[in-house]
């Protein structure tokens, strides 16, 4: 990987997966309006431009690296070429992630359940790893790594087995990263999320299947108060983490589901 830069950036530096829609894209925004120098990271390039686009005066602290974090080399390259533009790591968001279609458990293929444990699971590990390897040489020392689980880290839909197993999984690489980065000032804490209205909870708004059979129409939110919280998260001094938060649609079948 690249040789960390030993003098700090004027502003922060965040790297970003997942950041051409949905929660990262508003995430990606957010953090540029807010000073941030931002590495955005996706597999559609076209995506990455239009997050890009919608940053407007502050697009100029942006960096688009077209990314599959399911491959290592893929996030190494990420890594090297964010330090090489701007010279340090200071927040990453592992946001990346997809979901298997819903049908029942005996009916999914090894290869839909490998690609979401590939992307949810090994990608954010991945991410780690690298970040790891650039926070603790760069100087000052230290970072923030971010990692979006879910509440279904904590509670799972009908029919979600491979989303539901890896981001409970996500939690367990949460509290890894918080102990093994204590040594290098690496805080590390997880944002979940319930039904913000991003294109793949969309289908929310049109009634989904609940834990008794029914289909019902479920409240959404704004992903744009999600973006807050995570912005407030790495806004924090380093001898301070949110480990875990949740940040939800008030009136989701959530607390209580089942």
């Amino acid at each position: 990987m690249a040789t960390v830069a030993t003098t700090q950036a004027q502003q922060k530096v965040a790297i970003i997966t997942g950041a051409g829609s949905g929660v990262g894209q508003a995430v990606a925004v957010t953090f540029l309006a807010n000073g941030y120098k931002v590495a955005l990271a996706g597999r559609r390039p076209e995506a990455l431009q239009q997050t890009i686009d919608m940053a407007k005066d502050d697009a100029g602290n942006a960096l688009a690296v077209p990314t599959d974090v399911t491959d290592p080399a893929a996030v190494n390259a990420l890594f090297d070429k964010t330090v090489e533009k701007f010279g340090r790591v200071d927040v990453l968001f592992n946001n990346a992630g997809i979901g298997a279609p819903g049908i029942n458990l005996e009916d999914l293929t090894p290869e839909q359940w490998q690609s979401v444990v590939a992307t949810n699971l090994s990608g954010p590990f991945y991410c780690t790893q690298a970040a790891f390897r650039v926070m603790k040489s760069q100087q000052p020392r230290g970072g923030r790594i971010i990692n979006n689980g879910s509440i279904s880290a904590h509670a799972p839909r009908p029919n979600s087995m491979p989303y539901t197993a890896t981001k409970h999984a996500v939690t367990g690489l949460t509290k890894s990263a918080s102990l093994d980065g204590r040594k290098y000032d690496i805080a590390c804490g997880q944002i979940d999320i319930g039904n913000a209205l991003t294109d793949m909870a969309r289908r929310m708004t049109k009634g989904v299947q609940q834990a008794d059979g029914r289909i019902e129409v479920e409240a959404v939110m704004d992903p744009q108060h999600v973006a807050d919280a995570v912005l407030h998260m790495a806004s924090l001094p380093l001898e301070a983490n949110i480990q875990f938060l949740t940040v939800m649609a008030t009136k989701m079948p959530f607390i209580g589901r089942g």
